[in-house]
């Protein structure tokens, strides 16, 4: 079956650009960044749909924002392979690790309302947790809590292929992963672990006293304008939605994963968006203000935030929930059928957003990183997105990893 449509930009694309006023002449763009005109759209559409075909991918969503200047709004290909759908713009998604920036600002906010210390270890607010003594809330927001990460497990691997729709518990989560050994003492270095994000997530409910989801609309979603976002109860994702296709099965076929319950993610990569609310959100998460200019988290938060460390891979740095590659401020996200990227990169005042509906990666890794690599290569070539396998902020399944550097699991 096609896996990809090799027709031009479908119906529901657009192209804003800004007109120039007669004679006047174009102001000269921000040091690394190129101005998206019609013959930079044109080599965008073609480097996407290149490696569409490439690499056998079903659908891309993309939006690439410039702020008061131009914007490509695009989408390629197919929504639904049964049907032939076309995908469009504004079509809900799984979006994985992206959560997790949603998860850690219900934190910050905490933070700055008195009720959780950074530097305060985890077992002042929530009971059970090997070492909570010495792990602090900061450690696991910034992946240095050295907590094996649940979705490694083998175990955890094989109930997980045998049955994707099963309906998972925050703690069942973590007793998977406090069955193993811390993997390095707290602040050692950095690793990525969805075990954190979880935790974070108890900790939010505890402290505020509510559930996560209603806490993140109420105090995140609400605020912040972004009516299609949400984080599901259960395997429900709302419609339009976009069909995400995975080989992440027992037997190795790709199928429709959609309706695959996402539970086992939860606060570290269950919700839902879409491209729309991701724009809104880019600007939010990287600056720390709300669209009408108040502000989500106090500056000295915000900062305490973007404070980039090393994760031992060249052109990667991650702070409290956030990234930075190669100077993209964000977060990616990967789990079966689904890949995002949304990211801002403020010197050039570009807010990108990309989502793929597959993640069989095969020889060309990350599915939305290969997309991402050939439109920053154009509109931002002094800042090209390269994320090295082994540095992917969310690791995707085995069978689906590239052959020379596999990723043990299936999300974050």
């Amino acid at each position: 079956m096609t896996r990809y449509r090799t027709s031009a930009v479908l119906g529901a694309a657009t192209l804003l650009l800004t007109a120039l006023c007669a004679g006047q002449a174009p102001a000269a763009a921000p040091p690394g960044r190129v101005d998206i005109d019609p013959a930079i759209a044109e080599e965008l559409d073609d480097a996407i749909t290149a490696a569409m075909r490439e690499a056998a991918i079903p659908g891309v969503g993309i939006g690439l924002w410039i702020d008061g200047d131009d914007s490509y709004v695009r989408s390629f290909g197919t929504s639904d392979k049964t049907t032939g759908t076309p995908i469009k713009t504004d079509m809900h998604t799984r979006i994985g690790s992206v959560t997790k920036t949603f998860t850690i600002t219900g934190v910050l906010q905490l933070v700055d309302d008195g009720k959780v210390r950074l530097d305060a270890p985890i077992s002042t607010y929530l009971d059970g947790v090997p070492g909570g003594e010495k792990i602090t809330v900061r450690q696991l927001a910034d992946m240095r809590s050295g907590l094996y990460n649940y979705t490694e497990d083998p175990r955890w691997l094989a109930t997980f292929q045998a049955d994707p729709y099963r309906a998972w518990t925050p703690q069942e989560l973590l007793d998977i992963a406090f069955r193993h050994p811390a993997d390095f003492p707290p602040g050692a270095r950095w690793e990525y672990s969805n075990t954190n994000t979880v935790l974070l997530g108890l900790l939010v409910e505890k402290v505020s006293g509510q559930p996560l989801h209603t806490y993140l609309e109420q105090n995140v979603l609400e605020p912040a304008g972004l009516d299609a976002s949400s984080l599901p109860t259960g395997a429900e994702i709302t419609s339009p939605y976009v069909h995400g296709y995975t080989n992440f099965t027992q037997d190795g076929a790709t199928v429709d994963a959609s309706g695959w319950n996402p539970s086992w993610g939860w606060a570290a990569g269950a919700m839902i968006s879409t491209i729309d609310d991701l724009h809104a959100w880019v600007p939010t998460l990287v600056d720390g203000r709300l669209p009408d200019g108040e502000r989500m988290l106090e500056p000295g938060t915000q900062a305490q935030r973007l404070r980039m460390l090393p994760t031992g891979h060249a052109e990667v740095g991650y702070g409290l929930g956030i990234a930075e590659i190669d100077g993209w401020i964000g977060h990616n996200g990967e789990l079966p059928g689904y890949e995002t990227i949304a990211v801002r990169l403020p010197q050039a005042r570009a807010t990108l957003v990309i989502v793929v509906n597959s993640d069989v990666d095969g020889k060309f890794g990350s599915l939305s990183s290969l997309i991402a690599n050939r439109v920053t290569k154009i509109v931002t070539p002094e800042h090209v997105w390269s994320l090295p396998p082994a540095a992917q902020p969310n690791a995707v399944p085995e069978s689906s990893a590239p052959p020379a550097s596999p990723k043990p699991t299936p999300s974050g």
